[in-house]
């Protein structure tokens, strides 16, 4: 039989087992970043971009094409970019011709056609702030074998979502997709168990509409994806609820937890949540910039392994389709792996039928 005492002994060695693994690791993980920063720089990894109609283009340049970025950043300078984005969303379009001229301050080559890009670059950030755009930007980038980051949105459907990570696998390239609110502030300590097993969370950001996109889509993704990178993927059933000014959205997993996201439509540009732990509720800490999402960009070209599985990216979009479809029948609970089964069904009648063609 164990006494307390020699219990607490016990414990306290293995914490403290832990706690110098981890600093082992840490300092491994200090070194490889070092050695990694160093070996870039002297061999840089040219960065193409497509899509200058986001203030994304213009921050992820600044990151990567400064000098003193460190070791995480060097050696993946932004070189040429080609700036066309969105064919029609005003917000998008204005944007070009000023971000345009900021690229090409920071020493960016602005180029005419993604084929003339591509002659020019190894790995491609797609930043086009329209999703509708993005299957048939990111093809030419995909056959050519080009590493690939796709800002959010990854697409304006499910079915075009599909169709991207399908022809990432028959062209056998990395593709990543996430957004910047995946690397919110207690991220980290929360998948490192602060708060022990996650039972529940609820997220909330801004969820502005843009009737080109379905609702969540365009920017209420940023909270969806919160809610993906704490509760995880295997989300079954979800129901949506909207008032003047608000969405809420619920989604009950396969073990049973649930997980909600509330948008809101205006008056704030907050991001935030809490999560629900087996040891303690805490609050998920909101907005951490762009540099920790640009730090994953470059560990994934590095690497050639995305951070995030194609099958989580595709569950969130799943979660935002179903979240319409329940909003449209008035609340019926949508069983959102149906509406994932069948956009993969539908998008691959539609590769075969390109190919076809």
């Amino acid at each position: 039989m164990v006494r307390k005492h020699e219990f607490v002994f016990r414990e306290s060695g293995r914490q403290k087992n832990r706690f110098m693994k981890r600093i082992i690791s840490a300092g491994l993980l200090a070194c490889l970043v070092l050695t990694a920063g160093v070996l870039a720089a002297q061999n840089p990894v040219k960065v193409g971009m497509i899509g200058l109609d986001t203030s994304h283009s213009i921050a992820f340049t600044k990151l990567l094409n400064d000098p003193e970025a460190g070791p995480e950043l060097s050696g993946f300078p932004v070189v040429a970019a080609y700036p066309k984005g969105s064919p029609d969303i005003e917000s998008s379009v204005s944007r070009v011709p000023g971000y345009t001229e900021q690229m090409q301050e920071m020493g960016v080559e602005i180029v005419g056609s993604i084929g003339e890009l591509l002659k020019k670059v190894d790995v491609v950030l797609l930043e086009t702030n329209d999703g509708r755009p993005h299957l048939k930007q990111a093809l030419p980038v995909m056959q050519a074998g080009k590493p690939l980051f796709i800002d959010k949105p990854i697409a304006a459907s499910l079915v075009d979502a599909v169709q991207i990570f399908d022809a990432a696998g028959k062209y056998q390239v990395p593709v990543f997709s996430a957004s910047s609110l995946r690397y919110f502030e207690k991220a980290d300590a929360i998948r490192n168990g602060e708060v022990g097993d996650v039972l529940g969370a609820s997220t909330y950001s801004p969820a502005p509409l843009e009737i080109t996109h379905p609702d969540l889509f365009w920017y209420g993704i940023h909270g969806v994806e919160m809610l993906f990178t704490i509760m995880g993927t295997g989300c079954r059933t979800v129901m949506r609820a909207n008032t003047a000014g608000t969405d809420v959205v619920v989604g009950i997993w396969a073990d049973g937890r649930i997980g909600t996201f509330r948008g809101l439509r205006a008056g704030t540009h907050d991001y935030g949540g809490t999560v629900f732990g087996s040891d303690k509720v805490e609050p998920t800490g909101g907005y951490a910039g762009y540099r920790p999402l640009v730090v994953e960009i470059v560990k994934f070209f590095r690497t050639g392994v995305a951070p995030v599985s194609p099958q989580e990216t595709l569950e969130i979009f799943a979660f935002m389709e179903a979240a319409d479809r329940s909003k449209t029948l008035r609340g019926v609970p949508v069983d959102m792996q149906s509406v994932l089964r069948e956009a993969k069904r539908e998008a691959r009648t539609l590769t075969r039928e390109d190919d076809l063609h």
